[in-house]
């Protein structure tokens, strides 16, 4: 299963051209998830989930996508997650289906709601920030959080260049009780979190927090 995330012109047939493009390859595509409209230029950002039958190689994906007039390719990957890329609503189930844990729930879906590799929930409301929760292969933070603290809103953060592990991701953090406790998602190797990426951790993180209440 891969993940491409497309510029295409943002007109009328242009997802046709590009799923006859894939289909010639031999991909299936399991999920199409409209991510960005950049009305500015004409374009829109769509994320694609494809699966390719054995022997066939990745890269003539790439070379699919790129050979449609208007279409680039700014981001490929393996994709992990499972399922389709609606995961928005998944989580809001999960969360509603049992308040008193929707905050641990949102930590544990967010890679697969933002195609992320990692999250971690950092908690600096004592004298030092520590890690509250994280999924796997959330890499070390050292000290370098106590820098992003108190957090007023979601936002994309610049990790540091010379921490071993922070340095290969980007990075998207959102506040949730307070502004020293904090969900920071991951992706390694980009592409940067756009700014609908950033409303919808936004929404879901206060969605968390309000769900959380009500237990």
């Amino acid at each position: 299963m891969f993940l491409l995330r497309l510029i295409i012109p943002d007109r009328p047939g242009s997802l046709g051209t590009v799923a006859t493009a894939l289909g010639e390859v031999n991909a299936d595509i399991h999920a199409i998830e409209i991510v960005e409209h950049r009305r500015e230029n004409g374009t829109a950002v769509d994320d694609i989930v494809v699966d390719l039958p054995p022997g066939v190689l990745p890269d003539r994906l790439v070379s699919a996508c790129n050979g449609v007039p208007g279409v680039e390719v700014i981001w490929f990957s393996r994709y992990g997650a499972g399922g389709g890329l609606h995961m928005d609503l998944e989580a809001v189930e999960q969360m509603t289906s049992a308040p008193a844990d929707a905050i641990d729930i949102l930590v544990e879906q967010s890679p697969a709601v933002l195609h992320a590799d990692w999250a971690a929930l950092l908690d600096g409301t004592g004298s030092e920030v520590k890690v509250a929760l994280e999924t796997s292969a959330t890499p070390e933070f050292g000290t370098v959080a106590e820098k992003w603290l108190p957090l007023d809103k979601a936002t994309t953060m610049a990790a540091p260049d010379q921490h071993k592990g922070l340095a290969e991701s980007v990075l998207v953090v959102a506040p949730l009780e307070s502004g020293r406790r904090v969900l920071v998602i991951g992706r390694r190797g980009g592409p940067e979190f756009l700014g609908s990426e950033v409303a919808r951790l936004s929404y879901l993180a206060s969605l968390a927090v309000t769900i959380r209440a009500t237990a």
